[in-house]
């Protein structure tokens, strides 16, 4: 239940800090990974240790790659990576899974109702007619707060651990 705890204050600290300046914070993913893993010690010995850096390595490996491409910040990879240390190495995955699906719907929702879509969407458009490469005429510094579809997922896989099993 602790690493519960742990986990879903530092998602709800993450999502915040992700909305407000679209970071999520070392000093909030460092304390929580290390007491992750010190509970584990403590109630599994060897055993929760080993779970602990299992699933922090598949929640660091299911983001490291979209974070070499540009495609994501350090702070989701982190806090990824700090979900599969307090659950393990399927509950990443599983985190992975439903974290894709938010994701997907909140980048659909930004499209659909994000500032200036009309003009995008007009240019895109008069791209298409005038058969130019439309992708150069967006702004691709638009951030995208990653951590809530990290959180959601993470949310829903503990919502529904047990319930479901992919294997």
């Amino acid at each position: 239940m602790f690493l519960i705890i742990i986990l879903l204050v530092t998602l709800a600290i993450s999502v915040y800090t992700d909305l407000k300046s679209r970071k999520i914070y070392n000093k909030v993913i460092y304390p929580a990974l290390l007491m992750a893993v010190i509970t584990h010690l403590i109630l599994q010995g060897w055993d929760g240790i080993l779970t602990s850096l299992g699933g922090f390595a598949v929640g660091l490996g299911l983001l490291i790659i979209p974070f070499f491409m540009g495609g994501i910040g350090a702070g989701d990879v982190k806090l990824l990576a700090l979900v599969g240390a307090c659950k393990g190495w399927v509950f990443a995955i599983y985190t992975g899974i439903y974290m894709a699906f938010f994701g997907a719907l909140i980048a659909l929702f930004l499209l659909a109702f994000g500032k200036g879509m009309f003009k995008k969407l007009v240019i895109f458009l008069n791209g298409i007619k005038n058969k130019q490469n439309w992708s150069n005429q967006f702004n691709r510094k638009t951030t995208y707060p990653y951590g809530v579809a990290i959180a959601a997922g993470a949310i829903l896989a503990l919502f529904l651990e047990g319930r479901v099993n992919l294997w």
